[in-house]
């Protein structure tokens, strides 16, 4: 199979089976592209991880269109993000159609319920990796912890991570400065948002509109789902009044529903308030920035390891996203495992994954089905 051909395979795999989020993509797409078809060394990969988490768009997306041009060039970076983007976006498609018709969102609780927890298992096991590889002394491993802990006390993702970055320099720096590394690194950062401008007037959108919207999103969207979340909220709902708070909930249900990225829920949008235009122009516009932004610093980044201060830079901020990736862990086990039958299927699949290394897409299915079984026979709706 050639290059492309197997960009093509693997990401519209991920695509239909990378369910939980960007964490659980990231671990899903480790276990592919460096455990099982050795692609990438992991040093490169985590180098990957960390340049995404500076820039703006989805995480996962980005490691995928950074994968897709590492593999195959431009071409390469196409195929890989479109294949990885498409499968979700039809899905998410099919559900706002089915929304629009019956003005509710199919329920699939019992299936969710089985996978979640096969999730967390998946997420776990690629932060014990890749913070192996990342952890390269005791230094980085307590700044990795310290960047797990401040966005659980809710610090901005993206101000923890350069923090960390700043203080991994500091103290690279030389032994005069390593006293006050931590303190400048982290000093003062509050959690923060970004405001979006008006675009449009408080009615129907164009389609215009809609897109400059998206592509907005698109250009300064730093941080979790959570941070999509109030961008959409203070936008659509509360700004431009083109959705009611029960449409914006009901669109990220969906996106929490479909495998792929989360930012998905723009196709959903989009069809809402455009029908199947509207849908492509949104999600054309949320995740256009992303191809055009690893084009630019994917080239950079090994340019960085060249300079040792750029280096220390770059390990700090790679061991600070496996401290992200920890938090989310954390977060995500606290809403999902709550009660036996989640815990048994998070860790009879944290066991058959690291006994056995299972493909995780295998996981994700099994989950499933253990999760609608349970539902059905033992707990109950």
């Amino acid at each position: 199979m050639t290059e492309i051909g197997s960009l093509v395979a693997l990401f519209l795999k991920l695509g239909l089976t990378a369910f939980g989020g960007p964490a659980a993509h990231i671990a899903m797409m480790e276990e592919e592209v460096v455990v099982r078809r050795r692609w990438l060394p992991r040093e490169r990969f985590l180098d990957l991880l960390g340049a995404t988490n500076l820039i703006p768009g989805p995480n996962s997306t980005e490691m995928t269109i950074h994968i897709g041009f590492v593999r195959a060039g431009i071409a390469g970076l196409l195929v890989a993000g479109v294949s990885f983007i498409l499968p979700a976006a039809l899905i998410t498609l099919g559900f706002a159609w089915a929304y629009v018709q019956f003005q509710t969102v199919p329920q699939a609780n019992a299936l969710l319920y089985g996978i979640k927890p096969a999730v967390v298992a998946i997420i776990l096991s690629a932060v014990w990796r890749l913070g192996k590889t990342a952890a390269k002394s005791r230094v980085l491993i307590a700044l990795g912890a310290l960047v797990m802990v401040l966005v659980l006390l809710g610090v901005n993702e993206i101000i923890a991570l350069l923090g960390g970055g700043v203080a991994g320099v500091l103290w690279q720096l030389g032994s005069r400065w390593r006293q006050k590394a931590l303190l400048l690194g982290f000093a003062s950062f509050p959690s923060s948002s970004i405001a979006i401008t008006a675009i449009a007037a408080k009615s129907s959108p164009s389609l215009l509109s809609l897109g400059l919207f998206f592509l907005k999103i698109g250009c300064v969207l730093f941080g979790s789902g959570y941070v999509l979340v109030a961008f959409l909220q203070g936008g659509l709902v509360e700004q431009y009044q083109w959705l009611t708070h029960r449409q914006l909930l009901d669109a990220i249900a969906i996106g929490q529903l479909t495998p792929g990225p989360v930012l998905t829920t723009s196709t959903f949008i989009g069809y809402v308030l455009g029908g199947v235009r509207g849908a492509a122009i949104a999600t054309l516009g949320i995740f256009a920035p992303s191809f055009l932004f690893v084009l630019i610093t994917n080239p950079l980044i090994p340019r960085l390891r060249q300079s040792a201060v750029a280096s220390a830079f770059l390990d700090a901020v790679n061991v600070g996203a496996i401290g992200l990736i920890a938090a989310v862990t954390i977060e995500l086990g606290r809403d999902v495992l709550t009660d036996w039958g989640a815990w048994l299927i998070a860790f009879v699949s944290a066991a058959v994954l690291f006994r056995y290394k299972v493909n995780s897409a295998w996981l994700v299915l099994g989950g499933a089905v253990v999760g609608w079984i349970l539902k059905a026979t033992v707990l109950g709706n």
